[in-house]
C-alpha cells in the first residue's frame, strides 16, 4: 500500500494569517511525515516571519489568476483549507488525470475547527460535484474537532519532546525578558471593548504583571489604549504593577514558546487556541467576531467541552463581548485555580488521534 503521496493544500489568505498559519502547520507535519506537499497560496509574505527557514518536503507555489502549472500532473490529494475554491483550471487537468487516465485522486475539504454538534455528523460525508470542471467528482468533509468521532487537533509527533526540553528562562532571555517578581501573560487579540478593563485591572492588582504583546492588532490596540491612559490618567500605573513588553513577528515555533513561558495565555481564532491547549495553560479565548453573534455559540461549545469552570467562563464572556455579561473584576482573577481544567483537557486531547494521523488514514482508507 502507497503511503507517500503528493499533495496540493490551496490556502487563500482572508485576513489575520490564521489561515495559512494552520495551512503550514499542516503541510510540515506532513512533510515529516514522508509526504511531497505543495501549498498553493495567493499571499506568501506571512510565511517570512512565520516560517523563515522554509521545510524540506514543502514547495510554496504562488496561487496566481489564472493559476500556472508548469511542472507536470498534480498530485495524489487535493486538499482544500476552509472552503477557499481551488483554481478551477488546476481542477480541470486534475480531474483530467482521475477521469480520463483511470489515476485515483482524492478531493479533501479542511473544514473550520469548531466544538459544536454538527462536526461529528458531517465530518468525513462525501459531497457530489455537481457543477464545473470537478463535475462528477466527489469532495469529502474533513471537519477538525476536540472528539473522538472528529478529525482531531493538529499535533506533531515531537511536541512532548519539546516542551520538555524548553528552558523558559534562557527563551525570555532572549527577547530581553526577567521574569522575576512578575506574573507573565501572553496577549494575541484582536481589539476587544475589554482590553482597557483588563490592563487597568492589572495595573490595580497586588501582584506585579507584565504583558507580552504580540505583533501586529494586538501590540496596536495596546499601544492606542496606552497613549490615551496615559494621557487622561497619568498616575493610573503610578505603583509599577502593570509592565508591558512589545514582542517582535514571531515564527510559529517562537509563538508556541510564549505560550509555553507565560502563566495565562490569551489567543484568538484557531490555530493559537490549539496551541494554547497544548501549552495546558490557563487561557482566555478570543473567537473571531461574527455580526450576527455566532461565535458565542462556538464559544459555549469549546467551553463545554473542556468543562469550563465559572470563572473562566464568566472571563470568556467578558472578553467576547458576550450581551449581558458583566465587567470582568481583572484585579481579582485567580486564574491559577483554572489549571486543572487545562491539563486536564490537555490530557483528554492528547488521547485522542492528531489530525496529520487521521487525514492519513482517510487517505490510506479512500485513495
Amino acid at each position: 500500500m502507497k503511503t507517500g503521496w503528493t499533495w496540493d493544500i490551496f490556502c487563500r489568505v482572508i485576513d489575520n494569517f490564521g489561515d495559512i498559519g494552520v495551512c503550514w502547520r499542516l503541510a510540515v507535519d506532513l512533510a515529516r511525515r514522508g509526504q511531497q506537499v505543495r501549498l498553493w497560496v495567493d499571499d506568501a509574505r506571512a510565511l517570512a516571519w512565520m516560517a523563515p527557514g522554509g521545510e524540506p518536503g514543502v514547495d510554496v507555489r504562488p496561487w496566481t489568476e489564472p493559476l500556472t502549472l508548469s511542472d507536470g500532473l498534480p498530485g495524489d490529494i487535493l486538499l482544500e483549507a476552509f472552503g477557499c475554491e481551488v483554481a478551477p483550471e488546476f481542477i480541470a487537468i486534475w480531474a483530467d488525470a482521475a477521469r480520463l487516465r483511470g489515476q485515483k485522486r482524492l478531493w479533501i475539504n479542511l473544514e473550520y475547527l469548531s466544538a459544536e454538534g454538527f462536526v461529528e455528523r458531517c465530518h468525513g460525508l462525501p459531497s457530489p460535484v455537481m457543477a464545473g470542471p470537478g463535475r462528477g467528482l466527489t469532495k469529502h468533509f474533513f471537519y477538525p474537532g476536540f472528539t473522538a468521532g472528529t478529525g482531531g487537533l493538529l499535533r506533531e509527533t515531537d511536541l512532548a519532546v519539546r516542551q520538555a526540553a524548553f528552558q523558559p528562562a534562557a527563551w525570555l532571555a532572549q527577547h530581553g525578558i526577567r521574569s522575576d517578581q512578575e506574573r507573565l501573560v501572553a496577549l494575541f487579540c484582536y481589539e476587544p471593548r475589554a482590553l482597557g478593563d483588563l490592563l487597568r485591572g492589572f495595573a490595580g492588582a497586588q501582584e506585579k504583571t507584565r504583558v507580552l504583546v504580540t505583533a501586529g492588532r494586538a501590540s496596536a490596540a495596546v499601544r492606542a489604549f496606552m497613549a490615551q491612559q496615559n494621557c487622561n490618567e497619568p498616575l493610573w500605573n503610578k505603583d509599577g504593577a502593570l509592565s508591558i513588553s512589545y514582542l517582535p513577528a514571531l515564527s510559529q515555533s517562537d509563538f508556541d514558546h510564549l505560550l509555553w513561558a507565560c502563566e495565562l495565555n490569551f489567543v484568538r481564532g484557531e490555530d493559537s487556541l490549539v496551541r494554547a491547549l497544548w501549552a495546558g495553560k490557563p487561557l482566555i479565548w478570543q473567537i473571531y467576531p461574527q455580526t450576527d453573534g455566532a461565535h458565542h455559540a462556538k464559544l459555549d461549545a469549546f467551553l463545554d467541552v473542556i468543562q469550563a469552570p465559572p470563572a473562566l467562563r464568566d472571563a470568556c464572556y467578558h472578553w467576547n463581548d458576550v450581551a449581558g455579561c458583566g465587567p470582568g473584576p481583572w484585579q481579582m482573577l485567580d486564574w491559577r485555580a483554572w489549571r486543572p481544567c487545562l491539563a486536564r483537557a490537555r490530557e483528554m486531547q492528547w488521547q485522542l488521534q492528531d489530525l496529520t494521523t487521521q487525514l492519513l488514514g482517510f487517505v490510506a482508507k479512500n485513495h
